[in-house]
């Protein structure tokens, strides 16, 4: 009864997102006009400081923003089922996401409008594996939806400075035989999402020996939340996923748990465009106002803490370092 209950709610929440605005897709939007700065080549990124080089915090404006406020309202690429992040409570008649991601969009639309008012955000919902096209393709000014920043990202998008500390962990049935990211996962076949870390590390992992080369690897899907679906029909022994996602998503379903530590360490940012630097450094502003005030604590509070915990790493703001 709990797996069906767990499948009626994650169905529930892959509902089509109602957008508060019936405009066409934006044309792009640049950032010639931007304050003046340029990061580092990605070429010479190291993942484990791929975090520290987003472009340092501005309140100036620039074209990118310009056309913001001229067109009225933000376009943000967010999640809409993972719970407790970006996602729509079916208990709630305004239909509206919400989630620690869904507050800092919030934020960000507050400090350019002056109101974080439906009027000034229209939501986009956007599958993992279409977070970086999204972006690119500027049918998005940003996506604020647990995206992990990395080198391979960095070549494609601006991301801001990180929000968000997390790693990857298993996620598998109470009863199951698995104990982590280990020799446990032999002969069994575990779920990933497109263009994910998780999917990244599995491949690599795979290849390497760190993970038993008998693991199947082979079930990727769109979006994560597809992953525990597999796994609630029986279709997968286990999921590999942020440990924050992967958290949310035990508390949708009681009959599966993570397994072992988190084996990464990783950071969330918020996409941009590479052309949208003043964007960025509106964001990386918003974003040093919301941990120095309280904002995010308080965040942390209402949305995680009772999946992460109030004294886990992730309960504290990561430090930011910026790189231009």
């Amino acid at each position: 009864m709990a797996v069906l209950c767990a499948l009626a709610l994650s169905l529930v929440l892959l509902l089509p997102l109602t957008q508060p605005h019936t405009a066409g897709t934006p044309v792009g939007i640049g950032g010639q006009r931007a304050v003046k700065g340029t990061q580092a080549k990605a070429s010479d990124c190291k993942e484990d400081t791929a975090q520290n080089r987003s472009l340092s915090p501005s309140g100036a404006s620039g074209a990118t923003i310009d056309a913001i406020k001229k067109r009225g309202y933000l376009i943000v690429g967010v999640d809409q089922n993972s719970y407790r992040w970006g996602y729509l409570d079916p208990n709630d008649p305004a239909g509206e996401p919400e989630g620690f991601d869904i507050d800092i969009v919030h934020a960000i639309a507050r400090d350019i409008f002056g109101s974080d008012d439906a009027q000034y955000i229209q939501y986009r919902s956007i599958p993992t594996d279409q977070r970086i096209p999204a972006v690119t393709g500027h049918r998005v000014d940003m996506v604020v939806r647990t995206m992990t920043i990395t080198c391979a990202r960095l070549d494609d998008v601006t991301f801001s400075a990180p929000y968000f500390e997390t790693g990857q962990q298993v996620l598998a049935p109470v009863n199951s035989t698995i104990k982590g990211y280990d020799k446990t996962l032999a002969g069994k076949k575990v779920c990933s999402a497109a263009t994910s870390t998780a999917l990244q590390h599995l491949n690599d992992d795979k290849k390497s020996g760190k993970i038993p080369a008998s693991t199947d690897i082979s079930t990727v899907v769109p979006s994560q939340l597809d992953c525990l679906v597999r796994l609630q029909l029986g279709e997968v022994d286990a999921v590999v996923t942020d440990g924050a996602l992967a958290a949310s998503q035990a508390a949708q379903d009681h009959t599966v748990e993570l397994k072992g530590p988190a084996f990464t360490t990783e950071y969330y940012g918020v996409a941009m465009n590479k052309s949208a630097k003043d964007l960025v450094r509106r964001v990386n502003r918003v974003l040093e106002n919301y941990r120095s005030s309280g904002a995010w604590k308080n965040s942390y509070d209402t949305w995680l803490a009772q999946t992460l915990g109030k004294d886990s790493k992730s309960a504290v703001p990561p430090t930011a370092h910026y790189q231009g």
